[in-house]
């Protein structure tokens, strides 16, 4: 049987090799995992058969902790089971491994490793939570690469079956799992040959069966539990053998060969790098590179990491080896060192070989690991003494752990390699076309293709960089892209923001879906970039993708018009093999976009640039930003956050992040934007009452605040204020996203969606001075539509999707309950358009009141809710009863009516930051050094009723402070 080929990514492997083994499949999706899962549901709706001629049963649970339940249900019912997991839902599994590894029952659990949630949540890939898991009795199995993961993955299953141990089988999420690769499908019938169907009908005859009943999971006495617990020793023992033996039978198929400690390097070397998942392949590279110039050196790349088989590891080491490096992609605080780290320490204990032996940290939260990186760390081998406990890829200037790199020019992806990077906006289209093209490039030609996507967390308005290789070799470089051949960029308002083409190398080609001439584009490049781009002679092409998808009536998906362009231009393959039959071999692309893409291409003339000319610049919007807004968050809104040193972060050592830093981004990214006709406005607020994105707000002015209003401030008298105010509806071009929901629900269609252009930005400073002389008396009430708009939102300019249908009733909840929220936020969409780093849309009035806001997990924010709900009201109690007793003292009626008015009413959420105002106020004139007066006035911050909320992860919100 012939090879076949397919371009996909880890979830994809992983899901296609599991699902041959699997005839249950219990899951609770969670991101990165979520894709695994859903591959093996869409499989089994296909009618794919497993190797036993069945479709996986296929069932969604409540919670993780559920659907590890159900894994263990299920094995013990003689029903080979797997899930999909990552992060702390599979922490929440942990109790069942426990009992599914003693049950000895082989059941896999395939979990795209990710970073935990601590003082912040990150869903990108280390080892944090699989090395949790460590004690748990499951074998731990990893793997580095795409192509790994469908072969390796067949070793755990087969080995937990014959073994009768449980398999964690993990590999880096948001890395391996979703980097796109073109690798070798090994056929299922080829698998089948390689099952124990001795050991798969022992487990079936062993399950839980009424027909030959017995008692599983007894409770014991000291007098036994620790002898049943030995008596598994033998088991563990012979498993890295028998793993050997699969990794053997599998490589007679496939033609790779693996062992539990595969090592790679010189025969002889002297200096050793020990690592697991992704980095493997990074550090291979620079190896391999070392070596190539004379150097002796190597790598082991960890695939059994339990059982720990300290026999096969130590064949595994040249005898050769002086010093050893071991990298860990987790972080144990207050440990001797990360357990991988421990272990090889461990292993040499008893060896004739004795290097030193140092420890160090990488990747951690998905960082990137890039061949600098490792070449440090070769380098620091070479030091008579190696410094323990170092961290690579941060600039650790606090605890100063950090190694320096030195290597950063070194491009070490295979000669001929065509490095590809596309700079898109959410949900534009950029990421799906990449996705297509790099499957087409890799399904239809005998070029190898890799692909990774990076994306922010401003959901479908967010930034998005699309990674690209291609090549005759095999690619192995699982870092991003920093030396492109070709760049695109999708938002021309992306140059005034990003680096676009750092790195790029010499003679290669830029991309700019713009409307600009050649000398606008000249005028508003910074000088840096223009002088970069002709010292190193790259070619600029410029495409108005907007324009055509709106001219062939597709609106904002203008990203079939950008693939073709790039398609033309990168000439990777023939253009006409790219477009194919025109809508056959480009999934969903307009014949019409294809063509006008290639014929609308246009090179710039950049000899008539002058490189010092800043007259048309992009000018910041920010307002005098504090200091962590250009320090910290201008930083990383540059993508530049890689830079920043730890110090920076020492006041947000414990997750605090300050409110209101949306306020300063103004991303500009929107094609149109809405433009008020004040002749048609009947000043029914509707516009912002819908608008998700706090962009749009009515502002009221007095007659001798018109004389100070910019040019262009336009306004109508205000009917619902008896002619004290003007109306004007003003918006914030640079943070509307132009979703168009304003416009379709207004009336009397007195706003139109306008281009983002010049004149629509000077409109920018009508919003700034509206935001000026907002602060006033709401002139009617804040419970209806209308007077709900005169309030400051609470919550402004966010990172959720244009149009979103969530974040109006977010927004309107702070503006009616905003100064004395708290808010039990889920994990999920709600969180990440709430409280993605490092701007925060949550705000504050002038008083400097506004929501606090917390997250927990994901499954557990009613609970976490309630334990806000349940703090709160015990430090009010408290505070009741001191007020009760400072009823008693011998203080003025003025005080004592405040303190009691406050008691009788300090339920009451009408006028409650009245009362505390006030009693706040005469409080701090007449306590003097009375002891308890003054506790009560130190829990002033308590006086006003929160309003207390639950928001689920989709944005629901449920009140569990009664208002």
């Amino acid at each position: 049987m012939g090879k076949k080929f397919k371009t996909m990514d880890g979830n994809q492997a992983a899901a296609y090799v599991s699902y041959a083994f699997t005839d249950v499949a219990a899951i609770y999706p969670i991101t990165p995992s979520s894709p695994m899962a859903e591959d093996v549901d869409v499989m089994a709706a296909k009618g794919v058969k497993n190797i036993f001629g069945q479709k996986v049963r296929l069932v969604e649970l409540q919670s993780e902790g559920g659907a590890a339940g159900t894994v263990h249900g299920s094995l013990q019912a003689g029903a080979l089971t797997t899930t999909y997991t990552a992060s702390q839902g599979f922490l929440l599994m942990i109790p069942n491994l426990y009992k599914i590894a003693g049950e000895m029952l082989p059941g896999v659990f395939h979990v795209s490793a990710r970073a935990l949630a601590t003082s912040t949540l990150s869903i990108f890939g280390d080892h944090q939570d699989v090395m949790a898991a460590r004690q748990t009795g499951c074998a731990m199995f990893a793997e580095s690469s795409v192509q790994e993961v469908m072969d390796l993955s067949a070793v755990a299953h087969l080995a937990a079956i014959k073994g009768r141990i449980p398999f964690i089988n993990f590999f880096d999420g948001f890395r391996t799992s979703h980097e796109i690769q073109k690798i070798e499908l090994i056929d299922y019938a080829d698998l089948e040959k390689l099952l124990d169907a001795d050991a798969v009908e022992k487990f079936r005859r062993n399950a839980l069966n009424p027909d030959h009943p017995v008692m599983r999971g007894t409770a014991t006495n000291p007098d036994v539990y620790f002898q049943i617990r030995e008596t598994v020793n033998n088991n563990y023992e012979q498993l890295p053998d028998l793993v050997e033996e699969i990794m053997a039978d599998v490589a007679k198929i496939t033609g790779r060969e693996h062992h539990i400690f595969d090592y790679s390097g010189v025969s002889d070397a002297e200096r050793v790098i020990i690592a697991i998942g992704s980095g493997c392949q990074t550090a291979n590279e620079a190896a391999a590179y070392l070596n190539a110039q004379g150097e002796k050196v190597g790598v082991v790349s960890v695939h059994l990491y339990r059982p720990f088989s300290v026999k096969h590891f130590l064949n595994a080491i040249p005898k050769t080896v002086k010093k050893i490096a071991v990298l860990d992609r987790t972080k144990e605080s207050g440990a001797p060192g990360e357990p991988l780290y421990l272990d090889v320490k461990s292993a040499f204990y008893d060896s004739d070989v004795k290097p030193v032996i140092i420890g160090g940290r990488y990747g951690i939260g998905g960082k990137d690991t890039t061949p600098d990186q490792l070449l440090a760390v070769f380098e620091e081998l070479k030091k008579d003494s190696p410094r323990n406990g170092f961290t690579i890829g941060i600039n650790d200037d606090v605890s100063n752990k950090s190694l320096e790199t030195t290597h950063l020019d070194v491009d070490l992806t295979p000669e001929g390699t065509t490095a590809c990077k596309f700079w898109g906006l959410g949900s534009d289209g950029t990421v799906g076309a990449n996705k297509s093209a790099i499957k087409i490039i890799g399904d239809n030609t005998n070029l190898y293709a890799q692909a990774y996507f990076a994306y922010d967390s401003k959901k479908s308005g967010g930034i998005t960089m699309s990674h690209l290789r291609f090549g005759e070799k095999p690619i192995t470089s699982p870092y991003l892209i920093t030396k492109p051949d070709f760049v695109s960029c999708s938002q021309k308002s992306y140059v005034h923001h990003y680096n676009l083409i750092a790195g790029m190398k010499r003679g290669g080609t830029f991309l700019l879906n713009t409307d600009w001439n050649d000398e606008k584009l000249g005028k508003k490049l910074k000088p840096a970039m223009k002088k970069y781009i002709i010292a190193n002679d790259i070619q600029v092409y410029t495409v108005n993708a907007v324009k055509i998808a709106g001219d062939l009536g597709l609106g904002g998906r203008f990203n079939m018009v950008m693939q073709a362009a790039f398609f033309k231009l990168a000439a990777i393959i023939p253009i006409d093999d790219a477009v194919g039959s025109k809508g056959q071999n480009i999934v969903d692309m307009n014949c019409a976009a294809v063509d006008a893409g290639i014929e609308a291409l246009h090179k710039v003339d950049i000899s008539t640039w002058d490189v010092e000319d800043t007259s048309m610049n992009q000018k910041s919007q920010q307002i005098d930003p504090p200091a962590f807004i250009s320090d910290i968050q201008n930083v990383m809104n540059r993508q530049e956050g890689d830079n920043l040193a730890v110090s920076k972060f020492v006041g947000l050592a414990d997750g605090t992040f300050p409110v209101g830093g949306t306020a300063y981004e103004k991303r500009g990214t929107a094609i149109k934007v809405p433009a008020w006709d004040k002749e048609k406005c009947i000043g029914c607020n509707q516009c912002s009452f819908v608008c998700p994105h706090a962009a749009i707000r009515p502002i009221l002015t007095t007659n001798d605040e018109l004389k100070n209003a910019p040019e262009g401030f336009e306004s109508i008298p205000s009917k619902i204020s008896r002619g004290a105010y003007n109306l004007t509806i003003a918006v914030s071009t640079y943070d509307c996203l132009g979703c168009g929901n304003c416009a379709q629900v207004c009336p009397k269609q007195a706003l139109s969606m306008v281009k983002f252009d010049d004149k629509a930005k000077s409109r920018q400073k009508i919003f700034d001075f509206g935001l000026k002389v907002a602060q006033k008396a709401n002139p009617t009430k804040k419970t209806t539509v209308i007077g709900s708009q005169f309030e400051k939102p609470l919550f402004e300019f966010s990172g959720a999707c244009a149009g979103c249908g969530e974040t109006p009733y977010a927004k309107l909840l702070t503006q009616l309950f905003g100064d004395r929220m708290m808010i039990a936020n889920a994990t999920g969409c709600s969180s990440i358009w709430g409280a993605s780093a490092p701007a925060m849309p949550y705000t504050k009035n002038i008083f400097g009141h506004g929501p606090a806001w917390g997250n927990s997990l994901f499954e557990d924010n009613a609970e976490y809710g309630l334990g806000m709900f349940l703090g709160v009201k015990a430090v009010r109690e408290t505070l009741a009863s001191d007020v009760q007793k400072a009823l008693e003292l011998n203080i003025s009626d003025e005080l004592k009516d405040a303190l009691k008015n406050w008691l009788d009413n300090r339920d009451v959420s009408e006028n409650t930051r009245e009362r505390a105002d006030k009693l706040t106020e005469i409080l701090a004139a007449q306590m003097n050094d009375d002891v308890l007066l003054n506790k009560i006035y130190n829990n002033r911050d308590f006086f006003v009723k929160r309003s207390q909320w639950i928001f689920g992860g989709d944005g629901w919100a449920y009140d569990i402070g009664y208002g």
